[in-house]
């Protein structure tokens, strides 16, 4: 099991010197690297005081002349061509996994059975049975893990769920989510268009994230029929997919994802129906939140969806950020979200319900494993979920 750091002593903090730190070995640094290097040298001073202070040990990637540039410009202490040495690093106590799908089973659960904690990019596993085996392997290790769907980090999601479980909008009737991409036709040698690689296309690159969502916000699916489309010849994964679902407490929806839709450059949206009222988000409006709250008495008064705009003082997540109206943006999600982990690697505290575990992540890939066989069989398919221990 990896120890907590510094338990007890973060929160009387007043100067960096009393901050433990944590050091950090990150497997990646495209996309994702950028992306978790930044949340981690912001959080440093932004959060103050941190939960933990990162110590940026070291990087890996398999280009030599690139991930040493890398480490320059985000500030790790060194980086290789291994990510064995990371695993191997007794200064790593946390293992970041950004890389391509087909590196984050092997890597990671060598890191938890080293005794690190660990946190991956999501889709967790390009399977079901491959994500269930990293879940295993954490939790077998006794180490804190978290799949980084960092949209549940966003302060109106956040919110969305706070008031949900307020019960403001009742009894959840609908859920309908979509996250539309235009970039798809393209024949650049692009990783997540190689099944090999990615397990899958825009189901486990887009849909996982609306998966993800649907289940934090509404509840555990049930059953899945779906469509799925390759657009591009030679290509061979889906380029677009269309599912309905059924969740446990009795709602219905419809969960989409493509990469050919001509003019959306990252439309994530989703919005929610209850018996009260209903709720809507768009990530390119990241700040807002859609709000109908049914009035008792309907007729020339009643209302339509009102926006909120997600940036007072008591808003989910503000505390750390600016006056109200002063706006942040995507990358602040994983800020929030590796703010999350390691203030629960700190306490020792779980990673559940807020973070996305690595249990999440598994349940996750099962709904896009149901959506392929809904798919290739024209059928609706029950999920059946694995469970461990």
């Amino acid at each position: 099991m990896a120890e907590a750091v510094g338990i007890g002593t973060v929160g009387r903090a007043e100067t960096a010197g009393d901050v433990p730190e944590i050091g950090i070995g990150m497997l990646g640094y495209a996309f994702m690297g950028k992306a978790h290097a930044n949340a981690y040298r912001k959080l440093s001073y932004m959060t103050w005081p941190p939960p933990l202070r990162p110590r940026l040990v070291s990087i890996a990637g398999r280009d030599e002349t690139a991930v040493t540039e890398a480490a320059r410009r985000y500030g790790f202490e060194r980086a290789v061509t291994d990510w064995r040495e990371l695993v191997a690093d007794p200064d790593v106590l946390l293992f970041d996994n950004g890389g391509p799908n087909d590196v984050h089973a092997e890597p990671t659960i060598a890191a938890a059975q080293a005794g690190k904690h660990v946190f991956c990019e999501k889709p967790l596993g390009r399977s079901a049975e491959e994500a269930l085996g990293m879940w295993q392997a954490a939790d077998a290790a006794d180490v804190k893990h978290m799949c980084a769907f960092n949209y549940r980090f966003v302060p109106a999601v956040r919110l969305a769920r706070d008031l949900i479980e307020a019960g403001e909008i009742g009894e959840i009737h609908h859920f309908r989510g979509r996250y539309l991409q235009e970039w798809g036709a393209t024949d650049a040698p692009v990783w997540r268009f190689d099944k090999a690689a990615a397990g899958s296309g825009a189901l486990g690159d887009l849909g996982a994230h609306v998966i993800d969502l649907a289940r934090y916000l509404v509840g555990e699916i049930a059953a899945v029929s779906a469509f799925a489309a390759t657009f591009q010849p030679g290509r061979d994964v889906d380029d677009a997919f269309e599912a309905a679902v059924a969740f446990d407490g009795g709602a219905i929806g419809t969960i989409e994802a493509t990469r050919f839709a001509p003019g959306r450059k990252n439309g994530f949206a989703w919005e929610i129906n209850g018996s009260k009222g209903s709720i809507a988000f768009d990530l390119e409006r990241l700040n807002e939140l859609q709000v109908h709250v049914a009035e008792s008495s309907p007729g020339p008064l009643a209302q339509g969806f009102r926006t909120v705009l997600v940036s007072e003082a008591e808003h989910p997540y503000w505390e750390h950020w600016w006056p109200h109206g002063h706006m942040i943006g995507w990358e602040h999600s994983f800020v929030h979200e590796i703010h999350h982990l390691l203030t629960a690697i700190r306490d020792d505290a779980p990673v559940a319900p807020h973070g996305a575990t690595f249990e999440d992540g598994y349940r996750a890939a099962a709904v896009c494993d149901a959506i392929v066989a809904s798919a290739e069989s024209g059928r609706r398919v029950d999920l059946e979920y694995r469970t461990i221990g």
